[in-house]
């Protein structure tokens, strides 16, 4: 009863004009930018953030999450029609979405996503609603990658630029004014995300895209596609929400891990063999996806986590708002919980009118050419970075940082870990400072007390886990596909 009572408080908030108006603003845009290949979630809500400063926080973290699930349902548009993920969570959609366009079959491939989204989208919500507190128990420290653990450490450092909290002295400021307070949240994430992704898709050539102009037709599935694209929508939602609570986790680890596991279940007599347009392979992922990016709002919301980038810029957007992310918000600020738990529901529902029955307005959105997209995405950045100090300096650092993002994008280097170092650095560093206040500086203090220590001895140890030779391997493996 108490949980209706919650989603009824929910509902009542999420129904309000203003907040329906800005979650369809965000399912609309997250559409958008899924569609067009090159400009993702992590890229928009960061050009976005600093416009929430003048929203309500309600409003502002609706149109925001709006913006990430919907490039879920988006990215697989593209995905399907052009042989290129629309958002990287879809790479897994194209091996098979796009060879049913290519055997006529494009209706039912992205009905079977659009489906699978919305059944995914729906239980991962339900799951956010009813499960998030027993939920964050497993949601550990995951370790990733040598190259990760150098881009949380680089944030970490990053984040320490600025004016000690202590002593009031300016430190790695390089006896520059403007960095006494240290870097810009926005500007990191607009230079690395936004920018790097523009310099990055200029270098791809338009023509690399066959693009299906041709009216889609027969969008409803077969009662054969049901009979087989269900229990994979099944398995997908099921994996996709376990995995969207663990950091580092998310749609993009889900939607890969939910079309591993579809190649290894034995095909029906009779069906298309993976990699030349299952069905299965367009709804196990999409499900997946879907459901990562809607559980990947609990350890952010009960924890105060950002399990993935677009999370980290969550926190940004709610420390705009002095909103601290963890426990305290379902207490706290529970219209904010649960209006914005009631929104993804509506949000969904409209997702669906959008992709399917609109899905020729999308197939001419990709006619476009990117270059004449990319400088309006420039100006809306720099506009953007400007309006949040009325700092030139911000203007040009979010230009270096952006080459920066480029060089990471050259290197291979995931930069998302950096942006986690460089939002959890100061509060790290705030309650490591704190700790040792308390114990006269005596470090044997992270060892002696069992919550700690236990704490320390679980991250090494799954740090080691990870980086073991067959685990690796086995990593590897799974982003590699025929």
């Amino acid at each position: 009863m108490e949980l209706l009572d919650h989603l009824s408080m929910g509902f009542g908030v999420a129904f309000t004009f203003q907040n329906l108006i800005y979650c369809f603003i965000g399912c609309l845009l997250g559409t958008l930018i899924g569609v067009l290949p090159g400009v993702g979630p992590v890229a928009t809500i960061a050009m976005l953030l600093p416009a929430t400063y003048a929203l309500p926080p309600v409003a502002a973290l609706i149109m925001l999450a709006g913006i990430y699930y919907g490039a879920q349902y988006g990215g697989s548009t593209t995905a399907i029609l052009v042989n290129l993920p629309g958002e990287s969570s879809s790479v897994v959609t194209v091996i098979d979405g796009y060879q049913m366009a290519r055997k006529g079959r494009a209706g039912p491939a992205l009905a079977a996503a659009g489906i699978g989204s919305f059944f995914a989208g729906c239980v991962g919500t339900l799951i956010l609603a009813a499960f998030a507190p027993p939920l964050t128990e497993v949601a550990f420290k995951f370790g990733s990658l040598l190259k990760a653990v150098a881009m949380i450490l680089l944030g970490l450092l990053m984040g320490l630029v600025g004016t000690d909290v202590n002593s009031g002295v300016a430190r790695y400021s390089f006896d520059i004014p403007e960095l006494t307070d240290g870097i810009n949240f926005v500007v990191i994430a607009m230079g690395v995300f936004g920018y790097g992704e523009i310099i990055a898709n200029l270098s791809k050539s338009d023509e690399e895209r066959e693009v299906f102009t041709a009216k889609v037709q027969g969008l409803f599935p077969t009662a054969q596609d049901f009979k087989r694209m269900f229990p994979a929508m099944l398995r997908g939602t099921a994996l996709g929400s376990c995995l969207g609570i663990l950091p580092g986790g998310g749609a993009l680890l889900s939607a890969f891990a939910a079309y591993t596991v579809e190649k290894k279940t034995k095909l029906h007599p009779g069906e298309v063999p993976f990699g030349q347009g299952n069905i299965r392979g367009v709804a196990a992922p999409e499900s997946a996806n879907n459901a990562g990016s809607q559980t990947s709002f609990i350890p952010l919301l009960t924890l105060g986590i950002p399990p993935n980038a677009v999370m980290a810029l969550m926190v940004g957007a709610m420390t705009i708002h002095n909103i601290q992310p963890g426990p305290q918000v379902m207490t706290s600020n529970p219209e904010l919980f649960w209006g914005l738990v009631a929104s993804m529901w509506i949000g969904n529902a409209m997702l669906v009118i959008l992709n399917l029955p609109l899905i020729g307005i999308w197939i001419k959105l990709l006619t476009v050419p990117y270059r004449w997209l990319f400088p309006s995405i420039v100006l809306f950045c720099a506009i953007g970075v400007y309006s949040t100090n009325n700092n030139t300096f911000d203007v040009w650092l979010v230009g270096i940082f952006g080459f920066v993002g480029y060089l990471f994008y050259k290197l291979g280097v995931e930069p998302a870990p950096l942006l986690l170092g460089f939002i959890l650095g100061p509060m790290m560093e705030e309650n490591l400072r704190r700790a040792l206040l308390l114990s006269r500086g005596d470090w044997s203090v992270f060892v002696t007390r069992p919550l700690s220590a236990g704490l320390l001895g679980a991250a090494a140890l799954l740090l080691i886990i990870v980086l073991l030779p067959a685990v690796s391997k086995k990593r590897e493996e799974a982003f590699v596909e025929d």
